[in-house]
């Protein structure tokens, strides 16, 4: 015998979402919070402060790429509870928010694009941000260089941008969406979220990831595809933590330190 599910009610949404977004970025944002809190009251200028991004678990180098494997495994379970409960209310996660293969070269064009437009610009916004002092000193990445450094900061790439694009871009628009929230409102939440889970580097993080939410959620909005937004976020990630990581001892990205 099978049952069908009705499809949920406000209630039962917001309480869905809120329990999503607590186990995942929601959470992230709480301590992102704290975290600036910290810095702030910490007797020393916030752009004096660093914000590290992959930092070493262990000076056991196994161990360390032990924990590293595991954080990133268990930070994808959101992204499975999210498409799950999607799918539990007949929402295909492949067709809903485009999670499919079936158009790479859209995917990787816009990707690419986006990764472009957004990741040059970001770049002076971190040096603007450090030169008013709104911004943290941000260090992409912290691991020892071993034979695993880089795989593992690529796979810490995919897992942000898989994370972050289907939770509070995909699945929540979705959600606010079928809620009927408005258009504006339902845009200020998936960018403002954005923002204040990067809090802890800092205001100037804040501002340029809220817009940098505003851009994604508008795309989403548009082509129903979070697979271009995946593309780019890792793109991104992946420049940034790798680049940081071979080029940190450069004069020229002294800004950054």
């Amino acid at each position: 015998m099978t049952l069908d599910r009705a499809p949920g009610t406000r209630r039962v949404l917001t309480t869905e979402i809120v329990i999503v977004l607590l186990l995942s970025l929601g959470q992230s944002a709480i301590y992102a919070v704290v975290s600036l809190i910290a810095k702030l009251t910490a007797g020393k200028p916030l752009s004096q402060q660093a914000a590290v991004l992959n930092a070493s678990q262990s000076p056991r180098p196994y161990l360390d790429l032990t924990y590293q494997l595991l954080g990133i495994f268990f930070s994808l379970i959101p992204v499975a509870l999210a498409l799950y409960l999607l799918s539990r209310d007949r929402l295909s996660p492949r067709r809903t928010l485009g999670l499919t293969a079936t158009r790479p070269g859209f995917d990787l064009g816009f990707g690419v694009l986006l990764a472009a437009c957004i990741g040059i610009p970001g770049l002076g916004l971190v040096y603007v941000g450090r030169l008013l002092g709104i911004s943290a000193q941000i260090v992409p990445s912290a691991l020892n260089s071993l034979w695993w450094t880089v795989p593992v900061l690529i796979l810490s790439a995919i897992e942000n941008a898989i994370l972050e694009e289907v939770v509070v871009v995909g699945y929540l628009i979705t959600r606010l969406r079928s809620m009927n929230v408005s258009l504006p409102w339902v845009i200020a939440c998936s960018a403002v979220l954005r923002g204040s889970y990067h809090l802890y580097q800092g205001f100037g993080a804040f501002v340029g990831n809220a817009v940098l939410g505003v851009i994604f959620a508008l795309f989403f909005l548009r082509f129903k595809r979070v697979m271009p937004l995946i593309v780019a976020h890792s793109l991104i990630d992946t420049v940034a933590f790798i680049g940081y990581d071979l080029l940190k001892d450069q004069s020229w990205l002294s800004f950054l330190r």
